[in-house]
């Protein structure tokens, strides 16, 4: 492995003000106050690289949070989507995780019960390698359509192909033909940078076709500020919405709200829609009713993310410094917000993932080699720092079957 630098963390930024010449994307206000930033950061964190030479010279780009009072809707302000390009290289599964899997497979039954689909056709937009879509038709008999410039077709079972059509492209109004009884879309919203453009192009697809169930999944930003979520902040995700905001997106872009809630240890966000004609009702529902909170966390966020910041660096060089061995639990997102963050370079040698198409790649802008779990049964680590706290129990008794005796810690709470 070649020598990692050591003192190369990703440049925090400095915040700066209110910015009247902003516009929202979600709402289309005008103005926003940017809260966060940093510099040199990977525009990809799901494309692991096949050298570290490759990893250390990846494209970087710069991440300017800005926030809308209007909305409560939180943007990299500096975001280009010239700078990415998702392809099949991109690998975001996390179905090798027996928790993940449960919580999916729990879902798609709760929707499926909830909004009786079962004989459907269901559109997905931005579906990756199709495992959820695949559940979902599986589960409720229903056929379905996906649409991912990241999607792999071997990835997909035999027996489901003749049911499930996939389409490696990125959505948008060249495929309105496509008709569906329900509009899924899990964690890709936040990948959207037009984020009230991209909705309403959704609305006008769908037309006249009100009984159209639309289900949406994303991350919460409430948690990320609370937390002073750092690892959570990184280049892919160019928007970050609050239950509020994106239940007034939802409403602005002609679509009355069934339901909104948190979800997978208030992580994620849910949100079931109709379309309607005419007026769209107000706000309803108790999670909409935000702003006075968003607006609060946001002015305490800048220093929450960089006490994060400062507290997980001092740790891993001080363990560095005392001879201790830490690696990085989770080779995705998480964790290339988190090293490329931190900058702590060899003091973390290795990154560990139970996913084996990540196994034996680097990750991007630090270039630490992506291991099996079993490696550790040798290479011993005295620290495993988890990349989510949900599986902690699942990797504990990963840890103990190796009979490894290394302190799990993990990042929030």
């Amino acid at each position: 492995m070649m020598k990692l630098a050591l003192d190369q963390p990703a440049a925090l930024a400095q915040p700066g003000a209110f910015n009247a010449a902003l516009k929202c994307p979600n709402c289309f206000s005008q103005g926003m106050s940017l809260f966060y930033g940093a510099d040199n950061i990977p525009v990809h964190s799901t494309v692991q690289t096949a050298s570290p030479q490759e990893a250390v010279e990846f494209p970087r780009g710069r991440l300017k949070l800005g926030f809308c009072a209007a909305c409560g809707f939180v943007c990299n302000t500096a975001y280009d989507a010239k700078l990415q390009e998702y392809c099949s290289n991109c690998e975001e599964s996390q179905g090798f995780s027996p928790t993940f899997n449960a919580f999916a497979r729990k879902l798609a039954q709760t929707w499926i019960d909830r909004y009786q689909i079962r004989g459907k056709t269901i559109l997905e937009i931005g579906c990756g390698k199709g495992e959820f879509l695949v559940l979902m038709c599986e589960l409720g008999d229903n056929r379905g359509i996906g649409i991912d410039p990241s999607y792999q077709p071997h990835r997909t079972p035999e027996q489901f192909k003749q049911r499930v059509r996939f389409i490696a492209d990125h959505y948008n109004e060249k495929y309105a033909h496509l008709t569906a009884d329900v509009v899924l879309c899990r964690h890709t919203l936040e990948h959207i940078g037009p984020t009230g453009e991209f909705l309403r192009s959704i609305r006008r697809t769908i037309g006249k076709q009100t009984d159209t169930v639309v289900l949406f999944e994303l991350p919460d930003v409430v948690r990320v500020l609370k937390e002073g979520a750092f690892w959570d902040i990184y280049y892919e995700h160019c928007s970050y919405f609050s239950p509020g905001s994106l239940a007034r997106l939802f409403r602005q872009s002609g679509f009355d709200i069934v339901e909104l809630e948190r979800c997978y240890d208030d992580q994620y966000l849910l949100i079931g829609a109709r379309p309607i004609e005419g007026d769209v009702p107000g706000p309803s529902l108790p999670l909409e009713n935000d702003l006075a909170e968003m607006r609060t966390l946001v002015e305490g966020a800048g220093r929450r993310l960089a006490d994060g910041v400062n507290h997980w660096r001092q740790f891993i060089l001080d363990r560095h410094a005392e001879g201790k061995k830490v690696v990085v639990w989770i080779a995705l997102s998480k964790a290339v917000a988190f090293l490329t963050t931190l900058g702590v370079g060899e003091a973390v040698e290795f990154v560990v993932d139970i996913n084996p198409f990540r196994q034996g790649k680097f990750m991007p802008g630090t270039g630490q080699r992506i291991v099996p779990p079993q490696f550790l049964a040798d290479y011993k680590p005295d620290y495993v720092i988890l990349m989510n706290p949900i599986y902690r129990r699942e990797v504990q008794a990963d840890l103990d079957k190796m009979g490894l005796a290394a302190t799990l810690l993990t990042v929030g709470t």
